[in-house]
């Protein structure tokens, strides 16, 4: 899988190829089923599958100020697209230059120029250039003038609701874990490199890999059941605070507690799985009411995960 800089031209290898093209944050049933149609064109067609995205988040450029929302970085992205078949990441970065293309040039210079697609495949709710200026319909008209075939893919429903990245976050915010690893066919994660903390956790009898939260979304503060996956692909089980740690101080947090597990965390990359949900962060009276918690806690995520199959 490469990654490739979408305002360059791409190698040779990859022109003439079908481009996915979205903003895929959180890969979720919706994403993958635009993602499906374009592998299984490239693969009918024998052709290179491209999957174009945008970083930072187009929302992000235009409203700075907004809370962090983001469902997934760029590297899990690129394991995501690769595993659902893709040959290459393709990363706009969206920025002031960016946001004054309009939906003609966008076509014409990125998709027909400098990618040198032959074909396109996106959600029908897509849109592009300047001022959202650019829809499907666009889309298609100018695709025609540039030889350049698209395919819009309906969205993916659960139920009587379409499955979007805003309904995910909905559900995070409200703890549900269930509900957003539906969507999203997996559990939600977050990763980032161990940082050294206080070892208050260690302390009490236990340690805790302290992860920031970065720009990703805040799930409901509170406490879970979480999976951890190392650099190595093994997998623990555990359970994590998520929040601001009241007893202590404010700082945003995640921070897991393997079971079974002594080894050196410290400046490693983890990705760490929201199981479920167990309770909200509270104040106790003392660290020995704190640490009974604790121990309440492990014993109802060990029960949890002992229910939940592993990680694929």
């Amino acid at each position: 899988m490469e990654r490739l800089d979408g305002s360059s031209a791409v190698p040779a290898r990859y022109r003439g190829g079908i481009v996915a093209l979205g903003n895929f944050d959180g890969f979720h049933k919706g994403h993958q089923a635009v993602v499906g149609r374009a592998v299984s064109r490239a693969r009918a067609e024998e052709r290179p599958v491209l999957v174009a995205t945008f970083d930072p988040h187009p929302v992000r450029h235009f409203k700075p100020d907004l809370p962090p929302f983001r469902l997934t970085t760029l590297d899990q992205r690129e394991r995501l697209f690769a595993a659902a078949g893709a040959d290459a990441m393709l990363v706009f970065r969206f920025n002031a230059e960016l946001a004054a293309v309009d939906a003609r040039d966008f076509v014409t210079d990125h998709l027909a120029s400098r990618i040198g697609a032959a074909g396109v495949v996106t959600g029908e709710d897509f849109t592009f250039g300047k001022g959202r200026g650019g829809n499907v319909q666009v889309l298609k008209l100018l695709g025609q003038a540039n030889r350049l075939s698209v395919d819009a893919v309906a969205p993916v429903y659960e139920g009587d609701e379409p499955v979007s990245s805003s309904g995910i976050r909905e559900a995070l915010g409200e703890g549900d874990c269930e509900t957003a690893a539906r969507l999203l066919t997996r559990p939600f994660a977050i990763e980032g490199v161990v940082e050294h903390g206080d070892k208050r956790g260690r302390e009490l009898g236990y340690p805790t890999a302290n992860l920031p939260l970065g720009n990703y979304l805040r799930p409901r503060f509170g406490v879970y059941a979480v999976r951890g996956r190392l650099e190595d692909g093994s997998v623990l089980d555990g359970v994590a605070n998520l929040g601001t740690r009241p007893m202590f101080d404010e700082k945003e947090l995640l921070e897991p507690h393997f079971f079974d597990f002594d080894g050196d965390l410290y400046g490693r990359t983890i990705e760490v799985s929201l199981i479920h949900f167990l309770r909200d962060e509270q104040v106790f009276d003392g660290l020995d009411a704190l640490t009974a918690q604790i121990g309440r806690d492990a014993e109802a995520a060990r029960a949890r995960l002992a229910a939940v199959p592993p990680l694929a």
